[in-house]
C-alpha cells in the first residue's frame, strides 16, 4: 500500500507538477446494537473502505475518490482534471499553511476490543439495563438500550514527504424509559439523549458508563414527570449539569468558533458566525469564569486523535480565556488567509469527501467551586439536566434549549421537587457572560457527540464536549412571555 501511494503521488508531483497533493485511505468498521420494549430493534455491521486524492494546482483544488484500488492513479487523474476545470472559474488562488512533515503512527488505547465481544453478550447487556428499569416502573410505555462501536484505520500521505497511519476506536451507547398517561409524554435519559455518550476508547468503556445502576433512577423519574408540574417561566438562576452543557457549548461555542463559517464557505448550508477575525484578543465572549478550550489530545474525547486529515497534529487551542475570545478552529486553507498555521481540526467523515474545519473536543474548563456551593449560591432557581429539544439561528447568536427534567433550587438547597418540560433562551454572549461559577475538578465529564452535521455534500463528525456543572444568573426560563 505505502509503495502504490508514494508512486501515485511521484507521478503528480513530477510528471504534472501539481503544487501539492495528498491521499488518504479510510477503512472504516462500525456496528450498532439497540433493543427496545426488550426487543431487538436493530443490528448491524458495516464496512467501508476507499481513499480520496486531494489535488493543488495553480492554487486550484480538485478531489476523487474510489473504491477500487487498482485504479488509484486513474483516480489521482481524475482529480487532477477537476483541479484543472476549477482553476478557469477561480476568483482567488487557495493557498495552504506550512506543516511539518511527519512519519508517525497513532492509536487509540483500549483495554478491550468492542469487536471482541459476542454480540450475544452484549444484546443480554441491554436487555439487563431494559429489565432493570421495567422492574422500577412496570408501567412504562417504551424502554430502550443501545450501543455500538467503531474502528477507522486511516493512511495519510503527501506529496511534502508526510506518511501517517493511525488506528481509532470508538465506543458509547445508553438508555431511555419514556412514560405516557392520557394527557402527557416524558422521557429519561442516561448518561444523556440521543445516542447516549461516546469515547474513544474500547468496551470497557461500556461496563463503565453505569448505565445498570442508573437504569432505577431513570425509570422512577420518566415516571414522577407525568405528575409534575410544567416548569416555571419567568427569569431566574440556573444551574447546567454537563449533560446539557454539552449542547451549549457545541452550538454557542464550537460552531461559531470554526473558521470556515466565519469566512461564509458553510452558509448555504450549516449557516455562518457572528464572530469575525478582528475580534481575536477584543471580544467579550463570556464572563472570567468562561475558559474554553479546543483539545484533540484529551483522553477519551471523542474528537480525540493523533493527526488531523490534512497530516497535522492534534492539538490543544485556547478558543476563549478568562472570558476573552482568542482563537478559531482552522484548516490549512483556511489558516492561510490569517497568515497562521493550521491548528489541527481539519476532518473528513469518511474517504468520499474533503477534509473541512470540525471542531474537535471543544471543553470548559473547571473551575474551583463544590457544586453545593454553586447551589448554596442560589434563591430561587434550578438545575436543568439533559437536552430535550433545541434550536439556534444560523449565526449561532439566538437560542432555545428544552431539558428532560429541571430540579427545583430553594434557598441555597435543593428541594427534591421536579418540574417538567423546562427550556430556557438566550443570546450566546450574553448568556455565557452570565456565569459566575464552574465547579471544579472532581465534577467535569466528557460527553461524546457521534452525529454533528456540516458541509455540502453532507458529513458527519464525531466530536466531543467536556464539562462541569456551571452557573448562570437571571437566564429566562419558558416559553411564554415574562416581565
Amino acid at each position: 500500500m505505502k509503495e502504490q501511494l508514494l508512486s501515485v503521488l511521484q507521478l503528480l508531483k513530477e510528471k504534472h507538477q501539481v503544487d501539492y497533493a495528498d491521499i488518504r485511505v479510510h477503512d472504516i468498521l462500525q456496528e450498532n446494537i439497540s433493543t427496545e420494549n426488550q426487543k431487538v430493534q436493530s443490528l448491524s455491521t458495516g464496512r467501508t473502505r476507499g481513499y480520496g486524492i486531494r489535488v493543488f494546482l495553480d492554487g486550484s483544488l480538485g478531489f476523487a475518490g474510489s473504491q477500487d484500488f487498482s485504479q488509484m492513479e486513474q483516480t489521482a487523474l481524475t482529480a487532477l482534471e477537476i483541479a484543472k476545470a476549477s482553476r478557469l472559474v477561480q476568483r482567488e488562488p487557495v493557498r495552504l499553511a506550512e506543516k511539518d512533515v511527519i512519519v508517525d503512527h497513532y492509536e487509540t488505547p483500549i483495554k478491550i476490543d468492542p469487536f471482541s465481544v459476542p454480540k450475544e453478550e452484549k444484546l443480554e447487556f441491554l436487555f439487563e439495563a431494559e429489565r432493570i428499569m421495567r422492574a422500577n416502573a412496570p408501567n412504562l410505555l417504551r424502554t430502550r438500550a443501545n450501543m455500538g462501536c467503531r474502528k477507522e484505520e486511516k493512511i495519510f500521505a503527501d506529496t511534502d514527504g508526510s506518511y501517517i497511519t493511525q488506528t481509532l476506536y470508538e465506543t458509547g451507547g445508553g438508555i431511555e424509559a419514556v412514560a405516557a398517561s392520557q394527557h402527557d409524554m416524558q422521557a429519561r435519559s442516561y448518561p444523556n439523549s440521543a445516542r447516549g455518550n461516546w469515547a474513544t476508547a474500547g468496551y470497557e468503556y461500556i461496563l463503565e458508563m453505569g448505565l445498570h445502576e442508573n437504569a432505577p433512577r431513570v425509570a422512577k423519574e420518566a415516571m414522577a414527570l407525568l405528575e409534575a408540574e410544567v416548569c416555571p417561566s419567568g427569569y431566574f438562576d440556573l444551574i447546567l449539569d454537563p449533560a446539557q452543557l454539552t449542547l451549549q457549548i457545541h452550538e454557542s461555542v464550537g460552531h461559531p468558533t470554526e473558521l470556515d463559517r466565519v469566512f461564509g464557505h458553510e452558509a448555504g448550508y450549516a449557516g455562518t458566525s457572528f464572530l469575525d477575525p478582528s475580534m481575536a484578543g477584543q471580544f467579550q465572549y463570556g464572563s472570567e469564569h468562561v475558559n474554553i478550550v479546543a483539545d484533540a489530545t484529551v483522553p477519551g474525547g471523542l474528537g480525540t486523535f493523533g493527526y488531523d486529515d490534512e497530516g497535522v497534529p492534534a492539538q490543544r487551542v485556547e478558543l476563549i480565556t478568562k472570558g476573552v475570545f482568542h482563537n478559531f478552529t482552522s484548516s490549512r486553507d483556511t489558516a492561510a488567509v490569517l497568515g497562521q498555521r493550521s491548528n489541527g481540526t481539519a476532518r473528513a467523515a469518511g474517504w468520499s469527501r474533503i477534509p473541512i474545519v470540525r471542531m474537535t473536543n471543544i471543553n470548559l474548563l473547571p473551575g474551583d467551586y463544590e457544586l453545593d456551593e454553586l447551589i448554596a449560591g442560589i434563591e430561587y432557581g434550578f438545575l436543568f439536566s439533559v437536552n430535550r429539544s433545541w434550536s439556534i439561528d444560523d449565526r449561532r447568536l439566538n437560542f432555545q434549549f428544552g431539558c428532560e427534567i429541571a430540579y427545583e433550587i430553594k434557598d441555597g438547597k435543593l428541594t427534591g421537587k421536579i418540574f417538567k418540560n423546562p427550556s430556557y433562551t438566550g443570546i450566546t454572549p450574553e448568556f455565557w457572560r452570565s456565569c459566575d461559577g464552574v465547579a471544579n475538578e472532581k465534577y467535569w465529564k466528557m460527553y461524546g457527540t457521534p452525529n454533528c452535521g456540516k458541509g455540502e455534500p453532507g458529513q458527519v463528525a464525531h466530536v466531543g464536549h467536556g464539562s462541569a456543572p456551571a452557573r448562570f444568573r437571571n437566564v429566562k426560563v419558558g416559553v411564554a412571555d415574562v416581565k
